[in-house]
C-alpha cells in the first residue's frame, strides 16, 4: 500500500537516524518466507555497502533512496507491504534486510527492510542506472503544475483514475490517494483524461497538493490490516481523514446527498461520489 505519504514518512523516520553514519555490515535476515528481489547477489551487496558512509535519504516516487559517499545508491521499493524501520518490526518472520551501523550515541545502531508479502525490491544502483530509473518515471505528483498536470494527462485517453496510477505518466500516487484527490476535486474517475477542462485540471492540482500534504503531516494511512507503520513502528493517522476510499454504501461526508460507489478499473477499486464526481 505504501505510495508517496508513507513513502515520505519513512524518509523523514530514517533521515535524521542514518545520514552521517557509516554501514558497518548488511545482514540479509534469514526468512523463509516468499523471498524479495535484491540486486546485486548478497556475497557482491554485502561488500560493496561495507564501510560506506550514508550522505543522504531522499523519496523518489514510491522508492526509497539511501545515498552513499562513494555514489552509489540503495535503492527500496516497499510495494504493497514493505517498511523502512529504525526500530523494532511488527514480526520478526519477515525481515528482510538489516543494515548495520557505527554505534552513535542516541541514535539506532540499524535500519532494515521488512515485508510481510515478498513484493518488494532492494537494489544497489550506480549512477548511471540511477539516472536510469529516474528517466521512466513522470513528475513528481507532489511538485506538479496544472500545467505539467495537462501536459502528461494530454498523452492519453484513459480514464483520469486510471492514468493516475500510471508512474511514467504522474509518479507517486496510488490507488487510494487518486480515490480521495479526485473526490476533493469534484471530478468523475471514469472521465477521459484528454476531456478534462482546465476548471477541472486546476481543482485536481489543488487537491493533490492538500491530501498529500495532509498525509504527510498525519503519517500516512494505516488501514485495517494494519501493515503500514512509519519508521517507529507505529501507526499513521490519515485514514482518519479519508471521504472515500473503503467507504462504499456510506453517505458522502461533504455533499450528504450523493453515496459512496465502488467501482472496478484497470484491477483495481475505486471509490467516489454518486453525486459530487458525476
Amino acid at each position: 500500500m505504501p505510495e508517496l505519504p508513507e513513502v515520505e514518512t519513512m524518509v523523514r523516520g530514517l533521515r535524521p537516524e542514518i545520514v552521517g553514519r557509516t554501514i558497518i555490515e548488511l545482514e540479509f535476515c534469514a526468512c523463509t518466507r516468499r523471498p524479495i528481489q535484491v540486486s546485486p547477489s548478497p556475497g557482491k551487496f554485502r561488500k560493496q555497502v561495507a564501510g560506506q558512509k550514508i550522505t543522504g535519504v531522499w523519496r523518489l516516487a514510491k522508492r526509497v533512496v539511501v545515498e552513499l559517499a562513494d555514489a552509489q545508491f540503495i535503492v527500496i521499493e516497499p510495494r504493497m507491504t514493505g517498511l523502512m524501520l529504525v526500530s523494532e518490526p511488527p514480526t520478526p518472520e519477515h525481515r528482510r534486510l538489516c543494515w548495520h551501523m557505527a554505534p552513535k550515541r542516541g541514535k539506532c545502531s540499524s535500519f532494515e527492510f521488512w515485508d510481510r508479502r515478498g513484493l518488494g525490491t532492494v537494489r544497489l544502483l550506480d549512477s548511471d542506472r540511477m539516472e536510469e530509473v529516474r528517466n521512466v518515471l513522470g513528475p513528481d505528483a507532489l511538485r506538479m503544475s496544472t500545467d505539467d498536470w495537462k501536459q502528461q494527462l494530454s498523452r492519453t485517453s484513459r480514464p483520469i483514475k486510471v492514468a493516475m496510477l500510471e508512474q511514467k505518466l504522474i509518479a507517486g500516487i496510488g490507488n487510494l490517494y487518486a480515490s480521495e484527490i479526485l473526490h476533493e476535486a469534484s471530478v468523475s474517475p471514469k472521465r477521459s483524461s484528454q476531456r478534462l477542462t482546465n476548471k477541472q485540471l486546476s481543482a485536481i492540482q489543488a487537491a493533490t497538493q492538500r491530501i498529500l500534504k495532509e498525509a504527510i503531516q498525519y503519517e500516512g494511512s494505516t488501514l485495517g490490516d494494519g501493515t503500514y507503520r512509519n519508521a517507529l513502528n507505529k501507526d499513521g493517522g490519515y485514514q482518519n481523514k479519508h471521504q472515500v476510499y473503503q467507504k462504499e454504501g456510506e453517505p458522502c461526508q461533504r455533499c450528504a446527498a450523493g453515496v459512496v460507489r465502488r467501482i472496478v478499473q484497470a484491477q483495481r477499486s475505486t471509490f467516489y461520489c454518486s453525486k459530487c464526481q458525476r
